[in-house]
Formats: structure tokens, C-alpha cells, sequence
């Protein structure tokens, strides 16, 4: 066998790892984008819930356990570690969201506040925003998926570590939804 052809093999072998490798590299770091996403999106509702705490407090200040309720559950949420802690905290918080916002339906005077309207709008439209991300993070995830099990990637993604991400699931039918807010005032049109 000829010395150049050996090497021309050898290079080609290295130039599909470096590729591979690299290919890698991008889709985890993709993941990770993703993912930081979500965390922005979940810090934007949790900077909401003081606010709609406080205006559903002036309102309906009676209404003590679900006002405690979405505070100890912002609360469990914002200390979560790992990522399946955070995913349940994050799931009871929507839940708790979800009942506070009911509990409006029986004050007129609050469904009638022009601020507790905003942060209800403010607050639906996160939770979109919400969805989107997370339905955008578990596509990046499945495509970094695809590529640690396809071959020849998989050689790579096995000889360098590279280690599968978690998709978000949920584990309530609750949870799949954004809470849904009625804003009419039942007010004569």
C-alpha cells in the first residue's frame, strides 16, 4: 500500500471526526440556548406574580390560601435544582396561577382593575411565550438526540461523552395549558 494513501485515509478519518465532533459541539450548544430561553421566560412569569399577588390582595385579600399558595410555589420554584425539581415546582405554580386567576371571577371590581387586566394579559402572553420555548427546547433536545444515536456520530458522541439532555415533560393534564383568564366585565355593552 502506498505512504500517501495511508495518510490521504488517516487525514479523511480525522476530518469526519473533527466534523462529527463539531456537529456535536453546535446541537448541545443549541440545547443549552434552548434551554436558557425557558429560564428567561420563567423568570419573566415569576417577576409577574408579586405584582398579581399584590392587586389580587387589595381585591380579594380574604382569599388567603391561594395567595400563600402561589407565593410558597414561586418560592419552591425559584429554589428547585435539579431539573426535575423545577419541572414539578413549575407545574404546581402554573397550577396555583391558574386557581388565584379563578378566584378573580367572583370580584367584578378586580376583573374591572385596568392593572390586574395588564398583568393578566402580561401573564397569559408569557405563558405562550412559555409553551413556545419549551416546545422549541425539546425539538433542539431531539434533534441532539438523533445525531448521539446516529452513526457515525455515535462513535464520536460515545468516545468524547457527550450525554443525552432531558426533554420537558408534563406530568399534569392541568399544566399542559396556559390558565385561561376571562377579562370581560360583564359590564352593559
Amino acid at each position: 500500500m502506498e505512504p500517501w494513501l495511508v495518510v490521504a485515509v488517516v487525514a479523511a478519518l480525522i476530518l469526519g471526526v473533527v466534523v462529527l465532533y463539531n456537529r456535536l459541539v453546535r446541537a448541545r450548544v443549541r440545547v443549552d440556548e434552548a434551554w436558557a430561553q425557558v429560564d428567561t421566560d420563567l423568570q419573566r412569569r415569576h417577576d409577574l406574580i408579586p405584582n398579581l399577588v399584590a392587586t389580587v390582595r387589595g381585591y380579594a385579600g380574604h382569599e388567603r390560601a391561594a395567595l400563600e399558595a402561589v407565593v410558597e410555589t414561586r418560592a419552591r420554584a425559584l429554589q428547585a435544582g435539579d431539573p426535575t425539581a423545577r419541572e414539578a415546582a413549575e407545574d404546581e405554580l402554573g397550577a396555583a396561577i391558574g386557581r388565584l386567576l379563578a378566584i378573580s371571577e367572583g370580584y367584578p371590581d378586580l376583573k374591572a382593575d385596568a392593572g390586574f387586566r395588564d398583568l393578566a394579559d402580561e401573564l397569559a402572553a408569557t405563558e405562550d411565550r412559555l409553551a413556545f420555548a419549551r416546545d422549541f427546547a425539546n425539538h433542539r433536545v431531539a434533534t441532539y438526540h438523533e445525531l448521539l444515536g446516529t452513526f457515525p456520530s455515535v462513535l464520536v458522541a460515545n468516545a468524547f461523552g457527550f450525554e443525552r439532555r432531558r426533554l420537558f415533560a408534563v406530568d399534569h393534564a392541568g399544566a399542559r395549558r396556559a390558565p385561561e383568564v376571562e377579562l370581560s366585565s360583564g359590564g352593559a355593552a
